[in-house]
């Protein structure tokens, strides 16, 4: 006796398996964004001045840099595990879907790089 559906079984498809792994990726994202976030949020509370050289510096400063770096690759990773499950959910084409989940990924990839390369000039280059 099998537990798959008639339409299952007619259909040879079972589970890709792949489900219960992207949701604990999810999950652990969401899990780290949140200590991230918390001291960013009062990293920049604590920020004794608003302008463009006191947040260099602090940019430049100690571990901040790498912490910011880790925010932004955290926050991009995230965020492409969500928009790629409303993808797979409610793209039905599956060449569009294809399409879709490629061009997701590569936007991340440029986000992440492009922030990174952004900290970074701004940290190296110095107050100006």
């Amino acid at each position: 006796m099998s537990l798959r559906s008639p339409l299952g079984v007619v259909l040879g498809r079972g589970s890709a398996g792949e489900g219960v792994a992207h949701w604990w990726a999810q999950r652990l994202g969401a899990l780290a964004l949140v200590p991230l976030s918390v001291w960013f949020l009062v990293a920049l509370v604590r920020l004794p001045l608003a302008d463009y050289a006191a947040v260099t510096i602090w940019i430049a400063s100690g571990w901040n840099l790498v912490w910011l770096v880790l925010l932004l690759g955290m926050m991009c990773w995230h965020s492409r595990l969500g928009i790629q499950v409303v993808i797979e959910d409610y793209v039905h084409s599956p060449a569009l879907k294809q399409a879709a989940l490629l061009l997701n990924s590569a936007a991340h990839a440029v986000l992440v790089a492009a922030g990174a390369y952004a900290l970074l000039r701004i940290a190296l280059r110095g107050v100006p």
